[in-house]
C-alpha cells in the first residue's frame, strides 16, 4: 500500500485547518490514517461516534484516507498500522514546544516512527477546534472555518444545549 502515516487528534470538531493538513499530507504519503484519540485534558463536545461521522463525511471521496479510533499510546497505534510517520500541524510558535516534546517522547518510544510537522495555509494559521466551539457557542459565524455538515452539527449541538 505504500508509505502510511497517522494523523492523530481529537477532532472535536474537525476544521478546515485539519483538512488542509490532511491534503498536504497526501502529497507526501500514500495513505493517511486519521486517528481519533483521547485527550484527558479536554472534555469533548461531540461524542466519539459524532466525530467519526464528521470526519468520514469530510473525507468522503478522498482515496487513501481511513478513519479509526485508538486508546493508549500513539506509537503503538502507528505500529499496528505499519505507519512510518506521525503528522502534526504547527500553527504558531506556541504549538511548537508541546509538539516538540511529544515528538521526542514518541521517538524515545519507537525511533522507527518519524514525526512530520506541517504548517497549514495562512488562512488557517490561527484556527483551532476550541476557537470554533467558543465562537459557535455564542452564535458567531464559523461557517467558513468548518465543513458545511460540521457547521450544521455544531449549530444543532448548541441549540440543543440552549434549549
Amino acid at each position: 500500500m505504500g508509505v502510511k502515516a497517522i494523523y492523530p487528534g481529537t477532532f472535536d470538531p474537525i476544521t478546515n485547518g485539519h483538512i488542509d493538513i490532511l491534503f498536504r499530507s497526501l502529497r507526501i504519503f500514500d495513505h493517511i490514517v486519521v486517528g481519533i484519540g483521547p485527550n484527558p485534558k479536554k472534555a469533548a463536545l461531540f461524542s466519539l461516534e459524532e466525530r467519526i461521522s464528521m470526519i468520514q463525511e469530510s473525507v468522503k471521496g478522498i482515496s487513501h484516507v481511513s478513519v479509526e479510533t485508538f486508546d493508549g499510546l500513539l506509537v503503538d497505534f502507528a505500529k499496528r498500522h505499519n505507519a512510518k510517520a506521525i503528522i502534526r500541524g504547527l500553527r504558531a510558535m506556541s504549538d511548537f514546544e508541546y509538539e516538540f516534546q511529544m515528538a521526542l517522547m514518541n521517538r524515545k518510544l519507537d525511533n522507527n516512527i518519524e514525526t512530520v510537522f506541517l504548517m497549514p495555509s495562512e488562512e488557517y494559521s490561527y484556527l483551532t477546534s476550541s476557537i470554533v466551539k467558543v465562537v459557535g457557542s455564542f452564535g458567531g459565524d464559523v461557517s467558513s472555518l468548518i465543513p458545511k455538515h460540521v457547521h450544521y452539527m455544531l449549530k444543532e449541538k448548541f441549540n440543543k444545549n440552549r434549549g
